[in-house]
């Protein structure tokens, strides 16, 4: 590929919203995601319960993060819990076996688009106009050698493609 095929492809990706800011299968969507995360625990011998399950197709029904107590509200109305630490150790294995993802700015948590891959940097846009969420690849700057990074959070406030064309 030459350098100005590469260059345009790079800007097509740049230019093409994210999944959750624009139009698709969410079924397949879903699917996906939670196949990825019963293989994803499979492989690393990590239950997935019904209640830890349950917590993430409810975090996978749209692309909007939840507070631990909308979650907990919701399993309670399905008599899987009332207690907060239902919740909370739920969302907690989700996170800690990258399925899911705490937005800091909205202390809530939202389910990971690509559970699979160890290595991504996720950074966060989140529409302060529909309340979506966008996971995006973080550009990190240079690593000094021998530094091994473990987490980041990069949450960018703004207003999604939807909601700039749309008159206040």
């Amino acid at each position: 590929m030459s350098t100005k095929e590469n260059l345009s492809s790079r800007q097509d990706a740049a230019s093409t919203p994210p999944r959750a800011f624009r139009p698709h299968d969410h079924d397949s969507c879903v699917a996906g995601a939670m196949q990825a995360a019963e293989s994803l625990c499979a492989e690393s011998g990590a239950r997935l319960t019904p209640v830890r399950r349950r917590v993430l197709e409810i975090l996978l029904e749209g692309h909007r993060p939840m507070g631990a107590y909308d979650v907990l509200a919701r399993l309670d109305a399905e008599g899987l819990g009332s207690k907060p630490p239902v919740a909370y150790r739920a969302l907690g294995f989700l996170v800690d076996n990258g399925l899911a993802h705490r937005i800091e700015r909205l202390n809530a948590f939202i389910a990971c688009p690509r559970p699979s891959d160890d290595n991504h940097a996720p950074a966060f846009l989140i529409c302060r106009g529909c309340g979506s969420v966008a996971e995006v690849s973080a550009t990190l700057p240079g690593i000094p050698e021998g530094f091994r990074v473990e987490r980041t959070t990069v949450e960018a406030e703004g207003l999604c493609a939807a909601c700039t064309d749309t008159p206040e």
